[in-house]
């Protein structure tokens, strides 16, 4: 197996952060909709829309993430290099922890589960915002996680 398989090429760490200012905006912006029953409908639309985000970051990659694209065009041209590059396999995972959780929330809410919305909602803009205010990537601390007690190879 030739050396590009086996360790996919690096990605700037300030992508997935990027994307996930944008994920924690909508996110909130979702649960507070959702508290409130005249705006139910529309926070459900938001979700939904968060939910396909998450889908897209799962099966593609940040790098054909659409907050991946807007910050290759327009954000990094202006930045410095990046430091180091991060491996983007915990990323995607993450992508796939946001997929669930939101998703969760959506099939929830369509069965008449009340607050579901603005409970898996709040959970994935809890992830969101941690990083990106702190850097601390959630769901790529699951990926790790599950390296190291082997229900995820190591390369």
């Amino acid at each position: 197996m030739s050396e590009s398989k086996k360790t996919p090429a690096g990605i700037d760490p300030r992508g997935p952060r990027f994307g996930a200012a944008i994920t924690s905006a909508l996110l909130l912006t979702t649960v507070f909709l959702a508290l409130d029953g005249a705006t139910l409908d529309t926070a459900f639309v938001l979700l939904l829309v968060a939910t396909g985000l998450f889908a897209i970051g799962a099966i593609f990659g940040n790098s054909k993430h659409p907050f991946g694209l807007i910050f290759k065009k327009f954000v990094r041209p202006r930045l410095a290099a990046p430091k180091e590059l991060e491996d983007p396999r915990p990323p995607k995972f993450a992508q796939l922890v946001g997929l669930l959780v939101a998703g969760l929330g959506v099939a929830l809410h369509l069965a008449g589960v009340p607050n579901a919305i603005a409970i898996f909602a709040g959970m994935s803009f809890v992830a969101a915002f941690l990083n990106a205010a702190f850097a601390f990537c959630l769901g790529c601390q699951i990926y790790v996680g599950l390296q190291r007690i082997g229900l995820i190879r190591k390369f």
